[in-house]
């Protein structure tokens, strides 16, 4: 038998003497579960916000994106990617040139990033299905169109039911910069805009789409793009995108670089780690604060039960094992709320993911609060209020002053 455990299991269910202990107790009880609820539902709770984020990025950013590692832009003429295109896995395959430009429309003026995209993109791209007015077209016979971010559109006063034509102008490359006229140094180009598309803050704010041979004529460029964006089958696995990225980067060399998507917006998925982070350890100092509760419940004890600790002395028990009954017993307080917090915030996400029952407040992408459970999350959940839980219980213990 464990002694330790029997007698651990004892004190915590038996009735104390005095009954503030039994009080203070169950205040520890009831906050470890809801601390540890509320780490599990906000957890899961970010996890849905992340997803919606990539999810969203996903219909603008490739699956694999191909650049030149030295310099803007490039001739993708290498035999790699028409073995990259014959693959099975690969859905499309899509020319890009993006850069800075400037834009007027009716007086008013911007600066943003153009993406002049191939034919492929337009009859397949997901951004059609964010188009907010208009349609996704940028070509209707020999008339260039233009599809433009919401933030951006409203800020232009851009509206697709008029034919103002959107000028957009880029410094030209191969000119001289004329002081008297500046104007001159500059080549230019005029879109019609035909649908205003809403993705995120990131994109609204700059994004503009037009077509490959237009974005061409404004940077004075031939057949140079700066990008190749290639989407995968639907079912495609991280597995099968890094097979791809890997036979792409020994094919093309050194001097490109093949990135998947987390690669591509490293510097956001890093946040979103780090915001999840420290969302994490801000919930795990609010259990410790709880579980001061324990802390007190525990010292209490040990008070009441001083006659116990020196009727297991005389009996010949160890201070070592009379310390760890009474850890025992306070941890397992700890974890019974642990316990009661997990089974609850595991219940009130599922509830979420099928009912939806929390609305999301105002006009939002999604109708109520995204959640996504992961067993991670509730492995480091039950990690860090178990060791709150234990750092509670062992710390009425360490006293000079008793006889454990």
């Amino acid at each position: 038998m464990n002694l330790p455990f029997f007698f651990a299991r004892r004190y915590l269910f038996a009735r104390k003497s005095h009954g503030v202990i039994n009080i203070i107790s169950g205040v520890g009880v009831v906050g470890m579960a809801i601390g540890t609820a509320a780490l599990v539902v906000i957890l899961s709770v970010f996890n849905g916000f992340n997803r919606l984020v990539a999810d969203t990025l996903g219909d603008i950013e490739p699956d694999i994106r191909v650049s030149a590692r030295y310099g803007k832009f490039f001739e993708p003429d290498s035999v790699a990617f028409d073995l990259a295109y014959r693959d099975d896995r690969v859905l499309n395959m899509t020319s890009v040139l993006e850069e800075n430009v400037f834009l007027s429309y009716d007086g008013k003026e911007a600066i943003a990033k153009a993406r002049g995209v191939d034919e492929v993109y337009e009859e397949e791209s997901p951004l059609r299905d964010h188009i907010v007015d208009g349609t996704f077209t940028l070509r209707f016979g020999e008339v260039k169109k233009a599809v433009l971010g919401t933030v951006l559109a409203r800020g232009l006063g851009v509206s697709t039911r008029f034919s103002t034509p959107l000028e957009i102008y880029y410094p030209d490359r191969g000119g001289k910069i004329s002081l008297s006229n500046p104007a001159a140094s500059l080549r230019s180009i005029r879109v019609s805009p035909s649908g205003i598309v809403s993705l995120n803050a990131n994109y609204d704010g700059d994004l503009v789409v037009l077509p490959l041979e237009s974005m061409r004529d404004l940077l004075g460029c031939e057949s140079e793009v700066s990008a190749v964006e290639i989407r995968l089958v639907e079912g495609s696995t991280q597995k099968d995108v890094k097979d791809l990225i890997k036979g792409l980067s020994e094919a093309l060399g050194s001097d490109f670089r093949v990135e998947d998507r987390y690669h591509q917006n490293l510097t956001l998925y890093k946040m979103m780690r780090y915001e999840k982070l420290a969302i994490y350890l801000i919930l795990i100092f609010v259990v410790i604060i709880i579980g001061f509760n324990i802390f007190s419940a525990l010292t209490m004890l040990l008070i009441e039960k001083e006659g116990d600790i020196r009727t297991l002395g005389g009996l010949g028990a160890p201070a070592p094992l009379i310390r760890r009954i009474f850890v025992l017993e306070g941890w397992l307080t700890s974890l019974t709320g642990l316990a009661i917090g997990l089974a609850a915030g595991v219940a009130i996400v599922l509830l979420q993911q099928k009912t939806g029952f929390v609305r999301m407040p105002g006009n939002f992408l999604v109708s109520s609060y995204p959640v996504e459970l992961k067993v991670t999350d509730l492995l480091w959940t039950a990690f860090g209020v178990a060791l709150a839980g234990y750092l509670m219980a062992i710390l009425p213990t360490i006293n000079k002053n008793r006889n454990i």
